[in-house]
């Protein structure tokens, strides 16, 4: 099977988390003006588009982006396709039998809705409060979802989604869009970009169904 990149590509104006810096790319020099080369400016957020968190963005003195390690985003997987429009809830989340060390992607409404929309989207897909401690007590390895966080805009306390897994050392992918992705097992590589001491980093994600 082929690798499908499951990454939500980055440009200028994109939809963000409301309370985080906007996103703006643009060219500082340009060889269509005279200029030796093309040379581009970025400046967004660490947690904008598919990205990963680590534990300091919720608990200080944690670990930074650098020091999480590279298998937590690299190896088999579980792409899990969610019914609930809502939110990811512990009921259905308890058939699939669930194990310590495992690799999830959560499928949702999200994929593509909520990345197609031209405003950030409150109701997108999340995961409960419960579940994000139900998680963690499995201690799973990593989990991802499939818009901006797996806490709710408004609904929940996204703080107290985040922290269970992250106490738990469940490495949280953000900002996935897994429209092409069918649900099944799959081999994943998730990658964050290196930056020294911080609270997340920029990703590139791709997954291969297996048979």
């Amino acid at each position: 099977m082929s690798w499908i990149d499951v990454s939500v590509g980055i440009r200028d104006g994109m939809v963000h988390w409301p309370d985080n810096p906007p996103v703006h790319v643009e060219k500082t020099m340009d060889m269509a003006h005279g200029d030796a080369a093309n040379v581009s400016k970025i400046s967004f957020g660490v947690h904008t588009g598919t990205h990963m968190d680590a534990p300091i963005h919720f608990k200080p003195g944690a670990a930074s982006i650098d020091e999480v390690a590279l298998e937590a985003g690299v190896g088999p997987a579980r792409v899990i396709a969610i019914r609930d429009p809502v939110k990811i809830a512990v009921a259905e989340l308890e058939p699939y039998g669930i194990e310590a060390g495992e690799r999830l992607l959560f499928k949702t409404a999200n994929s593509p809705r909520a990345w197609q929309a031209s405003a950030f989207a409150e109701n997108a897909v999340y995961i409960s409060v419960e579940a994000a401690r139900w998680l963690a007590a499995r201690k799973v390895r990593t989990v991802g979802i499939d818009y901006l966080s797996v806490g709710g805009f408004a609904a929940e306390n996204g703080v107290q989604v985040h922290e269970p897994m992250l106490d738990a050392g469940i490495t949280i992918i953000e900002g996935l869009d897994l429209t092409d992705a069918p649900a099944g097992p799959c081999d994943l590589i998730c990658l964050p970009i290196k930056i020294i001491g911080c609270d997340g980093a920029p990703a590139r994600a791709f997954v291969r169904p297996r048979d």
